[in-house]
């Protein structure tokens, strides 16, 4: 791989208001606080108790058992894919959501995790305000333990594994003696070379919610009690499965070059980068970002049903009822509207997801907002998908077959190695 270019090139223009959208949050975390310790409690019960319907077969089984759940292959995930927030799903509490199936019981699980957007234009004061890793390659999920057992849940609310772990009360060993009330919850990456859990986030240490404290202060209290538990050590009768931390950096320029250019011992899938004053949002955010080239992740460029490149780009959308076509961000974004005869002739209905590729007029912005595309009708979506495209995602797909957002780009933002001399040193989440 040549060394990347370190030259500052001129800074690029901002082509959305994800920048805007920042600001907008941090203030909404400040000013909405909620119940977080409540929420991460009905969480973890939740996780636990969710019954065979929907999800997994009801079976007795022994403690050490583990129960694998199919799911599409590393990678091929959707990454930020959000459903569009109708109030009657938005609002269930836990209890109402256990209830759900098929898609409804994805969209909602789906919402517990704090997703990134894709990288759109990059963020003001990267050096100072940012973390960065490389992502693992896997299955996105979260790990609650309470109750002597482990359990790992996908984002569709399925499980993953059912095992014990060295987690705080994970494992039912004889010296058991664990409250109810203590239970953790972390966000994790199932890396299924090395069967490893690789652990990218806290939401709950032993009963302790982190939802509402800063990545900083989850990433540091992450590096400080995991080893501590003996999680990352090797597996054993009353450790399934191991866990990982990832090495995480300040975004400076040797924390950036670091995180792209560093062996890790799992297969990367693009970069993320986090803020450091934001809380543990769930659903999808703009102070949590993805980020991709062809040096860092195997999947950069969307692919087909047959893994193949389609010589045009292809979006996600969803229908609704007024013909108009949006995105699954909240609000949503406008992308075009079919005609209703069309819609009638085809049987289309409001809530479907249609498949579209983007034409030779492509995309046209104006101040950073969606003027018009030029779409062209492929069909239905698979049913088993729950979800359009997030715009962020639609134009990092429309940046890298047009005019990437590359790794110089990203160095020429940062500051020099000079600047840096008196700044701490990055957090090294080794495990």
């Amino acid at each position: 791989m040549a060394a990347p270019d370190l030259r500052r090139p001129f800074k690029r223009a901002a082509i959305s208001d994800q920048q805007r959208r920042r600001e907008l949050s941090l203030l909404r975390q400040a000013q909405n606080r909620r119940d977080a310790q409540h929420h991460a409690r009905c969480l973890a019960s939740t996780a636990l108790s969710l019954q065979s319907e929907g999800f997994e077969a009801s079976v007795s089984e022994p403690n050490i058992d583990v129960e694998p759940v199919s799911e599409s292959p590393p990678g091929h995930e959707p990454e930020n894919e959000q459903d569009s927030q109708e109030p009657s799903l938005k609002d269930l509490n836990v209890v109402q959501a256990s209830k759900l199936k098929g898609p409804e019981s994805r969209k909602w699980f789906a919402r517990q995790l704090m997703l990134p957007e894709w990288m759109i234009d990059i963020p003001d004061r990267l050096s100072e305000d940012w973390y960065v890793f490389a992502r693992p390659s896997g299955k996105r999920c979260f790990v609650v333990s309470c109750n002597g057992t482990t359990i790992g849940r996908l984002r569709n609310g399925s499980i993953l594994h059912r095992f014990p772990s060295a987690l705080p009360n994970g494992a039912k060993k004889r010296d058991f003696s664990g409250s109810a009330q203590s239970y953790s919850i972390l966000d994790c990456i199932f890396h299924e070379p090395d069967q490893t859990y690789y652990v990218i986030d806290m939401v709950c240490w032993r009963g302790y919610s982190l939802y509402d404290c800063t990545a900083e202060f989850r990433f540091f209290w992450l590096n400080s009690k995991l080893v501590e538990t003996g999680a990352c050590d090797a597996p054993s009768y009353y450790h399934k499965y191991r866990f990982s931390l990832v090495p995480v950096y300040n975004c400076d320029q040797s924390g950036l070059l670091a995180a792209y250019t560093a062996q890790v011992p799992y297969v990367k899938d693009g970069l993320l980068f986090y803020n450091k004053h934001a809380h543990y949002q769930t659903g999808n955010t703009p102070l949590a970002l993805v980020w991709k080239d062809e040096n860092c992740s195997q999947y950069v460029i969307d692919t087909d049903s047959r893994g193949q490149v389609p010589s045009q780009q292809q979006v996600v959308l969803e229908l609704q009822e007024d013909g108009k076509l949006t995105t699954s961000d909240d609000p949503p974004v406008v992308f075009g509207c079919l005609d209703g005869s069309f819609t009638q002739q085809s049987g289309l209905q409001s809530g479907c997801l249609l498949r579209f590729a983007v034409g030779e007029g492509g995309l046209v912005f104006v101040d950073g907002k969606l003027e018009k595309a030029d779409l062209h009708y492929l069909g239905n979506v698979n049913r088993a998908r729950a979800f359009a495209d997030s715009f962020s995602k639609v134009m990092f797909q429309y940046g890298v077959r047009h005019s990437p957002l590359g790794i110089d780009d990203l160095l020429g933002s940062v500051s020099s190695p000079v600047d840096q001399e008196d700044k701490p040193s990055d957090i090294e989440m080794d495990g």
